[in-house]
C-alpha cells in the first residue's frame, strides 16, 4: 500500500542489499553545491563577505528565504523508527536507510531536495518540540514510520504549530492513491459516491486516513463500516476504542467483518494476509471493488478472487499485480506542488485534487514511453488499469499542477502561479526520462521474460548477475561454461545456483553442438573458414557458441564482454549474427549529467567513419533515442562550426549532412558543429541559421577515438553516469559489457538485451 512494497518472491538477496548500500560512499545521499566553488571570488560570494547580503535581505523580509536559499525546494523526512516498514519498532537509527530512501524518491520523481532526520525519542511531546523549531530550514515536513496512535497526535499538533506543510505519508499517501483508484472503480461499475456501501478492515493510521479522505470527497458516513481485530467499530462499543476510531463508529447491528461485508460494494483491506475469506468475497454485491492493500501479502489475492467470481475489480499493494496502490504516485508530486506555491499546509482540497488528477490520468491514452513497458500491449482504462504506473512521466506535471491549483483556490498558497500551463511545461522539464526508461525496460521484461545467455558464466560476478536477473523475474539465465568449474566457483562464493530460472550449458558436451556448427559453417564457409575451423569456434569459444545459440533461436539474447575487450567480443558475435536489414551496427553510449541525457555515437564500431558511415550512424542513433522516449536533435560534431575552420574531417561531416538531406530523414540534424555550441543554447544563438530547435541530445562523433575519450573522461571526472555502449543494429539481441563489469552493470545490460529481444 506504499512505496515500500515487498514481494514474497525476493527480488534481491540480503547480500545484494547490503552491497548496494555500502559500495563506494556508504548510504544513498550526498550534498552537492549548486554554485561554482572554483575561485576565491566564488568562495567570497558563497560565504563571507558576500553571504551577508542575503542574510540582511531575509532578516528584512522572511519570504526572501525562498529566493536566496534552498528552503523552497527542501523537505525533511523525519521518523522515530517506531513503525519501520513491516518490521515494527526498531528505533530511530535503524530507520535511517528507509528515510534516506524516501529522500532519494523525492529527488528521483519530483526533483525535490530532501534530508532525512531521525529523532531518538518515543515521547510525543519531545518529538513535537524537536521538529517544531526546524521550520525555518525546510519548505515541508514528511513524517514517516511513526506508530499509531502517536502519529495522529504528532501530525495534528505540528500542523497547528508550523506554517509549512506537515504530511504523514503512511496515512495520507495511501489514502490519496486508494481514493484515486476508488474514483475510477466506481465509474467503471456505474456507482455513485453517495450511495455506495464500503467496509474498511483495519483501523490504523492508513485506514483512518482513507476513511477521512473519502468522507471529505462526499462519501456518505452512514454507508461506511470500519472494522478492527475485534470486529465492527459501532456506536456504543467500548472495548479497544480510542478517539480516532470513535469518530468513525457506525450505527449498525453488524458485529463481525463477515457480517459487514455481506452486500458491501467496496472493501478496503489495510490489515493482514488472509483477512478476507472466499465466503466474504462471495457475499459482496455484484461487481465488487476489492482493495486488498496489506503488505507484503494482501488480505486475499487476485487469483483467489478470480476462482469465485469474475466481476470484481481489484487493487493491491503489490507491484506484481495490476492496480498497485503505491505511495510514490503521490508524495513526491504533492510536495512538488505545495512547495512551488509555498503552501502553509497540505489540506483536504489538495489531497482530493491529487486523487482526482491521478484518476483522470489513468483514463487518458497511455504515452509510448509507458506503453513500452507492456511490449505492444498498450494498457487502457479498465478493470486492470484504474491507477497509473509509478514511472508514468506525466505524473510530474499532472499531480503538482492540480495540487498547486487547489492550494491557491483554498487560500493556503503564499505564491500565485499565474500561467498554470507554463508551470506544467516547467514541471515536465524536471523529469529524468533515463531512469524512467530503465525501469520501463525492467517492467516490460518482467511481463515478457526472456532466455538470456550469460557467455562468461565461470566468472563470479557473472553468476551473481545471473542470480539477480532471475530473482528480479526477468527470465531464464543460461550459464555457459564448464559445469564443474561453475559449481565450484559458486560454492566458494556462497552462490546458490539450484533455483528456478538458472540453467547451465557446457558447450563441449551439449547435444546442440553439431547443429550450431552446421549453422555457423553455412554462414562462414565462403569467408575462408573450413569446417574444422568452425568446429573449434563452437567447441572452444563461448562467444561463438552463445551467439549461434541466439542466432538459431535457442535463446533470446546474450550478454558478454566481462573477460575480453569490446572489439574482440564484437568480432566474435558478428561472425555469428548478421546486421539487421536496413540498419547499421553501432555503439551508442548514454551520458547522464545533472538531469541531461545525451546519446553519443558511434562509441564502439566505426574507427574512422566516412560521410556515408556518419549519415548511417546519425540515423541509427536517432532511432535509439526515439525508442527511449526522446525526440532526437542530432548534432554532427567537428572541431569547427559551419566552415570555421576548414579541414578534411569537417568536410566529411558536411558531406554527411548532404546525404541526410537527400534521404529526407524524420529527425532534426545539423553540422558541422563543435560540442560546446551543440550543447549550449546561448552559444548556439550565435548561429541563427542552425536547424536544431534546441540543444542537441544526440552527438555523432567524427571518429571512435573522440567518442571514447570524451565519454570515458566524463565518467572518470564524476558528476555524470555513462550507460553503454549499447550495441544496436544486429539482427539478434546482444549486449557487450565493459571488461571487469560489476554484477549490477551486467544485470542492466542483460535486461537491455532481453528488452531488445522483444522489439
Amino acid at each position: 500500500m506504499n512505496d515500500k512494497t515487498a514481494s514474497t518472491r525476493t527480488s534481491v538477496t540480503e547480500q545484494e542489499a547490503l552491497d548496494f548500500h555500502s559500495d563506494g560512499r556508504p548510504g544513498k545521499l550526498e550534498i552537492t553545491p549548486t554554485k561554482p566553488m572554483a575561485t576565491q571570488r566564488d568562495l567570497s560570494l558563497a560565504y563571507s563577505p558576500g553571504v551577508a547580503v542575503p542574510v540582511l535581505a531575509i532578516a528584512a523580509d522572511p519570504a526572501k528565504a525562498y529566493d536566496y536559499t534552498t528552503r523552497g525546494n527542501m523537505v525533511a523526512v523525519i521518523s522515530n523508527g517506531t513503525a519501520i516498514l513491516g518490521l515494527g519498532n526498531l528505533g530511530a537509527l535503524a530507520s535511517k536507510p528507509v528515510m534516506e530512501g524516501k529522500s532519494v524518491l523525492f529527488k528521483r520523481f519530483a526533483d525535490v531536495d530532501s534530508i532525512d532526520l531521525e529523532v531518538d525519542t518515543e515521547n510525543v511531546d519531545e518529538f513535537i518540540n524537536c521538529v517544531r523549531y526546524l521550520g525555518p530550514s525546510f519548505g515541508g515536513i514528511n513524517l514517516e514510520d511513526i506508530k499509531a496512535p502517536e502519529c495522529f497526535i504528532i501530525e495534528s499538533r505540528l500542523r497547528e504549530l508550523m506554517d509549512i506543510p506537515v504530511f504523514h505519508d503512511d496515512q495520507h499517501g495511501t489514502a490519496i492513491i486508494a481514493a484515486a483508484g476508488l474514483i475510477n472503480a466506481l465509474k467503471l461499475t456505474g456507482r455513485d459516491l453517495k450511495t455506495t456501501k464500503l467496509v474498511c478492515n483495519g483501523a490504523g493510521a492508513a485506514a483512518i486516513a482513507c476513511i477521512e479522505l473519502i468522507k471529505a470527497m462526499g462519501f456518505a458516513p452512514e454507508n461506511i463500516i470500519l472494522c478492527d481485530t475485534k470486529g465492527v467499530i459501532y456506536q456504543g462499543r467500548t472495548e479497544g476504542m480510542n478517539q480516532w476510531k470513535s469518530a468513525h463508529a457506525a450505527k449498525t447491528d453488524r458485529r463481525s467483518l463477515e457480517e459487514a461485508m455481506n452486500g458491501a460494494d467496496v472493501v478496503f483491506g489495510l490489515s493482514q494476509k488472509g483477512a478476507f475469506t472466499e465466503e466474504m468475497i462471495r457475499s459482496m454485491a455484484p461487481k465488487p471493488i476489492i482493495f486488498a492493500m496489506a503488505n507484503p501479502d494482501p488480505e486475499i489475492t487476485p487469483e483467489e478472487v478470480a476462482r469465485i467470481r469474475d466481476d470484481a475489480i481489484m487493487a493491491t499493494g503489490r507491484s506484481d499485480y495490476p492496480n498497485q496502490v503505491n505511495n510514490v504516485l503521490g508524495f513526491p508530486y504533492i510536495f512538488r506542488g505545495a512547495l512551488d506555491v509555498r503552501a502553509r499546509q497540505i489540506n483536504d482540497a489538495m489531497k482530493i485534487a491529487a486523487a482526482q488528477a491521478l484518476a483522470n490520468l489513468a483514463r487518458e491514452a497511455v504515452p509510448d514511453d509507458v506503453a513500452a513497458a507492456y511490449q505492444g500491449v498498450r494498457p487502457r482504462f479498465g478493470a486492470q488499469y484504474i491507477i497509473p504506473v509509478p514511472f508514468d512521466p506525466r505524473l510530474i506535471s499532472a499531480i503538482p499542477m492540480a495540487v498547486a491549483q487547489a492550494a491557491m483556490e483554498s487560500g493556503v498558497a503564499r505564491r500565485e502561479i499565474t500561467d498554470i500551463a507554463a508551470y506544467g511545461r516547467e514541471l515536465a522539464a524536471r523529469r529524468d526520462p533515463i531512469a524512467a526508461t530503465t525501469q520501463s525496460i525492467y517492467d516490460r521484461v518482467r511481463r515478457f521474460p526472456k532466455r538470456v545467455v550469460f557467455a562468461e558464466a565461470e566468472e563470479e560476478q557473472v553468476m551473481r548477475a545471473a542470480i539477480s536477473f532471475c530473482n528480479q523475474e526477468l527470465g531464464t539465465a543460461i550459464l555457459l561454461g564448464r559445469d564443474d568449474v561453475i559449481r565450484a566457483t559458486a560454492e566458494k562464493a556462497g552462490i546458490d545456483l539450484d533455483q528456478p530460472g538458472i540453467e547451465i550449458v557446457n558447450a563441449r558436451i551439449s547435444k546442440r553442438t553439431e547443429a550450431y556448427t552446421d549453422h555457423l559453417y553455412a554462414k562462414l564457409q565462403r569467408q575462408g573458414y573450413l569446417l574444422r575451423d568452425v568446429q573449434r569456434l563452437i567447441n572452444n569459444d563461448r562467444n561463438h557458441f552463445a551467439a549461434t545459440m541466439v542466432a538459431v533461436g535457442d535463446a533470446d539474447a546474450m550478454v558478454t564482454g566481462t573477460t575480453r575487450n569490446y572489439a574482440s567480443a564484437l568480432a566474435d558475435v558478428r561472425r555469428c549474427i548478421a546486421t539487421k536489414p536496413g540498419h547499421r551496427v553501432i555503439g551508442v553510449s548514454l551520458v547522464v549529467a545533472r538531469g541531461r541525457t545525451i546519446f553519443v555515437a558511434d562509441t564502439a564500431v566505426h574507427d574512422q567513419p566516412n560521410a556515408e558511415d556518419l549519415a548511417d550512424i546519425a540515423t541509427e542513433a536517432a532511432r535509439v533515442a526515439r525508442r527511449m522516449g526522446y525526440e532526437p536533435r542530432v548534432a554532427m560534431l567537428a572541431y569547427s562550426n559551419f566552415g570555421q575552420s576548414v579541414g578534411e574531417r569537417s568536410e566529411r561531416v558536411r558531406e554527411a549532412i548532404k546525404i541526410l538531406d537527400s534521404r529526407r530523414v524524420d529527425f532534426e540534424y545539423d553540422g558541422e558543429i563543435a560540442a560546446d555550441v551543440a550543447l549550449n543554447a546561448t552559444r548556439m544563438e550565435q548561429y541563427p541559421f542552425c536547424r536544431l530547435s534546441g540543444t542537441a541530445n544526440v552527438l555523432v562523433m567524427p571518429a571512435i577515438h573522440s567518442a571514447s575519450i570524451a565519454t570515458r573522461m566524463l565518467q572518470e571526472l564524476g558528476g555524470s553516469t555513462l550507460i553503454g555502449p549499447l550495441l544496436v543494429g544486429l539482427d539478434k539481441s546482444v549486449q557487450i559489457t565493459q571488461m571487469g563489469a560489476k554484477d549490477s552493470e551486467i544485470v542492466n545490460m542483460a535486461a537491455i538485451a532481453a528488452y531488445n529481444a522483444g522489439s
